[in-house]
């Protein structure tokens, strides 16, 4: 399967939880609008209708469903992937400007970024990390 697929699959399903909802559900009917006109009813219907069993299974903490059905999104991204594979593009512009945003806390930068600020003064020191950090002083 596709990476794009598996990413797309996976956020669509993730967005289902947030607030930002209603834009990404926008965005998946777009591109089944382009992809399969005569599908767009019940896409949109079909997105409606897992959305209320995934807010079922974070209440549940029930991950499983969770997985599943973000695997049934990804075989059905991918048939529209196989029957056009030029949709790759528009697969990944929604990835990347209607799925992943939705998914990034409002306020906060998106995947890969790091924004640190820090302001010492007299003795003070600032230790910043991305990641890991292990400081050892004596």
């Amino acid at each position: 399967m596709d990476s794009i697929v598996l990413a797309a699959g996976t956020a669509v399903v993730a967005a289902m939880a947030t607030d930002a909802w209603q834009g990404a559900r926008d965005g998946v009917v777009a591109l089944w609008r382009r992809a399969r006109p005569a599908e767009v009813d019940a896409v949109g219907a079909e997105l409606e209708s897992v959305r209320g069993q995934v807010l079922e299974a974070r209440a549940d903490g029930d991950d499983d469903t969770e997985r599943a059905l973000a695997g049934a999104w990804q075989i059905r991204l991918q048939a529209l992937l196989r029957a056009d594979p030029a949709l790759a593009v528009e697969i990944q512009r929604v990835l990347d400007e209607v799925l992943r945003p939705a998914l990034a806390p409002a306020g906060q930068p998106g995947p890969g970024s790091v924004v640190m600020e820090a302001k010492a003064s007299g003795h003070g020191r600032i230790y910043q990390a991305g990641r890991d950090q292990h400081i050892t002083e004596r």
